[in-house]
């Protein structure tokens, strides 16, 4: 999906210009700082072309089009915004890092600038800046956004989304639960008893970037099991992940079927169609099931939790970022950097944050006071996503490696080689440690 923004049709996004004026004055709650603008001067005849991933919820990709339609009338400089698939920005942005050609801009996901670090310019100036006049940075944003061991940063992380636990509540009733357990014995017979009165739970095991990725960190988190120590050494072959995967395999009978071939947007069909009623999903599923009046029973009957801790001292749960970076190949990098900062200020952020009823919940701290969050319970969970305390690659840095194991689906892969008995779960750890082993050398 293809839209070219320039002055001429920058005013013609008529849904998103009003989705925009209609929850622009809630920026003004937004509290700042005093803070020095970087300095720069947008090249002559700037033009920039960006990537990112497609929409779940609507307002996204209205309210975001509306946000760069207005930097272009602002500024002048022209913003081609290419949508594509969340299983295909990886290869896509592989492909522009390695040939230095494509867009400017990518808005990836968590890993993707600690993938492509020699091939960035650095963003230090611009997230320094909005550091400064936004209450400074959440955990993972910082995290996601300084290369490994320093305080440069390479990538501008933009937002990200947990998946916690999201139930019909009426099934947890009939099964005789008031609650989801926090433990996974109890978790276990939850499951089962929602199987044995034709409520199943289901957990994406095919390659989902989200929910796949997901559910494998948080199956191990929850077991103290890590694909590396802090130091980068390589753990996942560990009696933790042995036990996580002896629990799955004991877990996985009580799934819908089909779990095995789920992509990201397959929960959010299963569980608007009663045919799941337990699962991890971010934001996008209670927005479609609310916004629609043939499913607002659903959602009237969905509530949001933290998921199962397990031995976790904190909600095992880490969300998906999306991290924007900007390509050494780029001509115009003052007019990028530009760009970034400008749909990060609270008269263009805030309205996406509210619009997307907090899809990618914020890392700059000042945005806790978005209203959003107390627009509706269900949505204040999301809050705090970006300051959970798991990252892909826990619990070493944010490396290359980590990103490469999480774009190669290793974890995903290990869980569903289990679930689905062509490994045991001891065969299953030494493979990804094996597969793992490729990328944390030393």
């Amino acid at each position: 999906m293809v839209y070219i923004i320039t002055r001429r049709n920058s005013l013609r996004l008529g849904a998103g210009a009003a989705a925009l004026a209609a929850t622009g004055s809630a920026s003004a709650q937004i509290p700042t700082s005093p803070a020095a603008e970087p300095k720069r001067t947008l090249e002559k005849g700037a033009s920039l072309r960006m990537l990112r991933p497609q929409r779940f919820v609507e307002p996204d990709e209205t309210i975001f089009r509306a946000n760069s339609a207005k930097f272009t009338k602002e500024t002048g400089v022209a913003v081609q915004v290419d949508l594509v698939g969340w299983e295909d920005i990886r290869q896509q942005t592989a492909v522009s890092a390695n040939t230095g050609a494509g867009p400017d801009l990518v808005v990836g996901f968590g890993e993707d600038p600690h993938v492509y670090a020699d091939k960035l310019i650095e963003l230090t100036d611009v997230a320094e800046y909005l550091g400064a006049k936004y209450g400074g940075w959440k955990f993972l944003g910082e995290k996601y956004g300084k290369k490994a061991n320093s305080n440069n940063w390479i990538g501008l992380p933009m937002g990200g989304g947990v998946g916690p636990t999201v139930y019909r509540r009426s099934a947890l009733k009939e099964a005789g639960y008031d609650s989801v357990p926090d433990d996974h014995a109890g978790f276990l017979k939850l499951c089962q008893a929602l199987k044995k009165i034709n409520r199943p739970a289901g957990f994406a095991l095919g390659n989902a970037v989200g929910d796949g990725n997901g559910f494998a960190n948080w199956l191990l988190w929850s077991h103290g099991a890590t694909l590396v120590d802090a130091a980068g050494k390589v753990t996942i072959n560990s009696k933790e992940t042995i036990a996580a995967l002896k629990y799955l395999a004991e877990l996985f009978p009580t799934f819908v079927a089909g779990t095995m071939s789920w992509g990201d947007p397959s929960n959010n069909r299963a569980y608007a169609a009663n045919e799941v009623w337990l699962t991890f999903n971010g934001v996008s599923l209670y927005f479609a099931l609310k916004n629609d009046p043939a499913t607002r029973p659903i959602a009237d009957d969905t509530v949001h939790a933290p998921v199962m801790r397990g031995v976790a001292q904190s909600p095992p749960w880490s969300p998906l970022v999306l991290n924007a970076m900007v390509f050494k190949h780029s001509k115009f990098p003052n007019a990028a950097k530009a760009y970034l900062q400008f749909m990060m200020e609270a008269e263009q952020y805030d309205p996406w944050l509210s619009g997307c009823l907090g899809y990618w919940s914020h890392p700059l701290k000042a945005y806790d006071s978005s209203k959003v969050w107390d627009s509706d319970p269900q949505l204040t969970l999301f809050r705090q996503s970006m300051d959970a305390r798991y990252w892909s690659g826990f619990q070493g840095p944010i490396t290359q490696a980590a990103g490469a194991v999480a774009a190669e689906y290793v974890l995903v892969q290990m869980c569903a080689s289990v679930a689905s008995g062509k490994a045991t779960p001891e065969e299953a750890a030494k493979e990804a440690e094996r597969r793992t082993r490729r990328y944390y050398r030393g």
